[in-house]
């Protein structure tokens, strides 16, 4: 009995070429989404009360902080398949994606402080969101540094597996700091129980801008893990001369 056709894309060999007819088309998208977002951010959308045009760092801060949870969260899922189907691609994705989110949490927090100087008067501070988003970004370098220090590929995708999965308590954590702890940090941009507080070409602008993020991370994860694949594919047939050749 075959499997489902959706299940053919499991396969590494399988993926290859689809992620190859895949990334340009994400990537083009990412940076058209980009231009909209960030003409729309800089130019077009007014001049908050407050804070005066240095709130504008929003537009790259808030979808960077957002990608940055939502692409750790997409790795334990991974973890998990990997886990219990033991599925190879899984594991293949889960490392793809790990630089992205360790670039993305970078510029959340490297654009925070920019946002923070003029708000609070520092450019860093222990709040309660600074300080886990901090650890969010040690939790993607220690998984990309475990992932290099193993040299058997399926000891280190259990073990990335692990760390992935364990560190994903640290994702809600981030998101809810803010409700739970009295914080300097500003509660969330945009609400799905609440109307927008903001003008509509700021959420406008902030949306693209998350899109092009999101796109941008699907095609980049989708061209390193063809590299992965070939990798994969070439230690392994290495190791299988080497076992003919004794």
């Amino acid at each position: 009995m075959s499997r489902p056709s959706l299940f053919r894309y499991a396969s590494p060999a399988v993926f290859y070429p689809l992620a190859g007819r895949l990334w340009p088309w994400f990537a083009v998208l990412a940076a058209g989404l980009a231009m909209a977002g960030l003409w729309i951010g800089l130019l077009v959308a007014p001049t908050d009360a407050q804070q005066g045009d240095a709130y504008r760092i929003i537009f790259i801060h808030v979808p960077a902080a957002w990608m940055s949870m939502l692409i750790y969260l997409v790795m334990a899922g991974y973890a998990a398949l990997s886990l219990i189907f033991n599925t190879r691609l899984s594991a293949m994705m889960m490392r793809a994606l790990a630089p992205t989110g360790a670039l993305f949490t970078v510029v959340a927090l490297w654009t925070g402080a920019l946002w923070g100087r003029p708000t609070w008067g520092a450019w860093w501070v222990w709040d309660a969101r600074l300080t886990s988003e901090l650890i969010l970004l040690f939790l993607y370098l220690g998984f990309i540094a475990l992932q290099a220090a193993i040299d058997d590929p399926r000891r280190a995708d259990r073990a990335g597996a692990l760390v992935a999965l364990v560190g994903a308590v640290n994702v809600p954590i981030i998101y809810f700091s803010v409700t739970w702890w009295n914080t300097l940090h500003q509660g969330a941009s945009i609400s799905l129980t609440r109307a927008p507080t903001m003008a509509h070409e700021m959420i406008t602008a902030m949306l693209l801008v998350t899109f092009a993020a999101w796109s941008y991370a699907v095609a980049i994860a989708l061209f390193r893990v063809r590299l992965i694949i070939r990798d994969r594919e070439q230690q392994a047939a290495w190791m299988q001369e080497s076992s003919e050749g004794r």
